[in-house]
């Protein structure tokens, strides 16, 4: 393999796709193509690829992805089990995409079907990755506030 060998400096950047059960596929993200070999179980020979999950960023850039933002394939089944192969919000069976309830960048996790569920492209982008928390300086304000009504009053 070029990577391998040194012959490219960079390894080749692919994209991986998974059949979740027969006629669904789903997009598993961009993995860097590390290393690939023939093995054979003794019946037959087949390619053994080596994959470095990745970001890819504006510009070009490529940052290493951490597995467990991942969601495993046996959570991903149970999910489309569960939500019936559609939006949980409209029903619709349309371009779905497997979504953290609770965002990975606010400690949701990929590892169990309990915060995933399936939305609609529509759906997942009217939702955004927001969660709905009053800051810490709203309560200071309120509590000034109400302190010097006191005073005046």
């Amino acid at each position: 393999m070029d990577f391998k060998s040194g012959l490219r400096e960079k390894p080749e950047l692919i994209k991986v796709y998974e059949k979740i059960s027969r006629g669904i596929w789903s997009y598993k993200g961009f993995f860097e193509l590390i290393d690939a070999n023939i093995v054979s179980d003794g019946k037959r020979k087949v390619f053994k690829f080596s994959l470095k999950p990745v970001e890819k960023k504006s510009f070009g850039r490529v940052v290493e992805l951490p597995h467990n933002r991942l969601v495993p394939t046996p959570v991903k089944v149970e999910v489309w089990q569960r939500d019936r192969g559609q939006c949980v919000q409209c029903g619709s069976t349309k371009n779905l995409h497997f979504d953290h309830d609770i965002p990975f960048s606010k400690g949701g996790s990929s590892l169990t079907a309990a915060n995933v569920r399936l939305l609609c492209a529509k759906c997942n982008l009217q939702k955004s990755d927001k969660i709905l928390t009053i800051a810490p300086w709203f309560f200071v304000g309120a509590t000034t506030t109400l302190h010097i009504h006191k005073h005046l009053t």
